[in-house]
């Protein structure tokens, strides 16, 4: 390959005379060596220095300054794991789904008195984050309920396989100190087999968009983890906004399900790839859920990832 070719593949272009895939199955830039080189040059042109610290349990993930530093607090529990935390509480009006069907999911957050909390401040541009997940981390849906005067969220919610689900609602009330994130098991009746974990893969094709995740996950300390997505053998340098940033990414645990929410580091214009400082608190399996919007469309590409 000359030296012309070379520097097209790190900005995943496909060199002259090299046919491109159709449907998006045209990888980015070939090899983790040339993928973090190219990622330091798209960083630097595109992204702000600074990190989005995802929690378990903690403040919002937001850029916190200009200079990378650690992310996440040991003394927080992970988030999604409880019922009732800090004095809320999380009381499902519906606890059942039928199979395969399109429903309605209705709860209320109440406080230390039991009393509906009516008023909340947004986060990522939202009132209420709720992801609904099954147990096997097979099925996932995050969606944005409406806040009924009487204190009553109401969400729509798609089909959903036999088997049990986890709702976990991410909020922060007026006067809270921090984020609460509460989770709760939702019964869809049926027949269940549960799947194991798939193996952990770099790259995965969802609605023609090859995406490519980059960086591992080490216990307790900060990590980068890089997203590249590409279409029809060219890399998507146009994504929209999607909840305040060029993407996000939800992360759960198997097993118990902790959950991690956390928005990319700050970026001054779209780019192919998509960095986010986030930090896991126990060795283990993770699905991550990496959410991007383009084309007026939201997608979902969803990665297994050993840490």
């Amino acid at each position: 390959m000359t030296t012309t070719q070379r520097r097209l593949v790190l900005l995943g272009t496909p060199p002259p005379g090299r046919p491109q895939r159709g449907d998006a199955q045209a990888p980015p830039p070939a090899g983790r060596a040339a993928r973090v080189v190219a990622a330091g040059l798209i960083l630097a042109l595109t992204l702000a220095v600074g990190f989005a610290a995802g929690r378990f349990g903690g403040s919002p993930a937001t850029v916190r300054s200009a200079t990378p530093g650690p992310v996440g607090h040991a003394d927080h529990e992970p988030a999604g794991l409880q019922l009732s935390r800090d004095g809320y509480t999380l009381a499902l009006d519906t606890t059942t789904l039928t199979a395969g069907r399109a429903g309605k999911l209705a709860f209320r957050i109440t406080d230390a008195a039991g009393l509906p909390v009516t008023a909340f401040q947004p986060v990522h541009e939202r009132l209420m984050h709720l992801v609904l997940v099954s147990r096997d981390l097979t099925d996932y849906q995050h969606v944005h309920p409406e806040l009924d005067a009487d204190g009553t969220w109401r969400a729509a919610v798609g089909p959903a396989a036999a088997g049990p689900l986890r709702a976990i609602a991410d909020f922060w009330p007026v006067g809270a100190a921090r984020q609460v994130t509460l989770g709760a098991d939702v019964a869809v009746p049926g027949r269940y087999a549960p799947r194991p974990p798939e193996q952990p893969q770099e790259t995965v094709v969802v609605d023609g968009y090859t995406v490519t995740l980059d960086g591992g996950l080490r216990p307790g300390e900060a990590n980068q983890v890089l997203v590249w997505l590409g279409r029809d053998g060219r890399p998507v340098n146009d994504l929209q906004p999607h909840l305040g940033a060029y993407g996000h990414l939800v992360a759960l645990r198997h097993g118990d399900l902790a959950y991690l929410h956390v928005h990319p580091a700050a970026a001054s214009r779209p780019s192919s790839v998509v960095a986010f400082g986030m930090q896991v608190p126990s060795a283990g399996t993770y699905r991550l859920f990496f959410e991007f919007r383009h084309l007026d469309e939201v997608h979902v590409a969803a990665f297994t990832v050993a840490a």
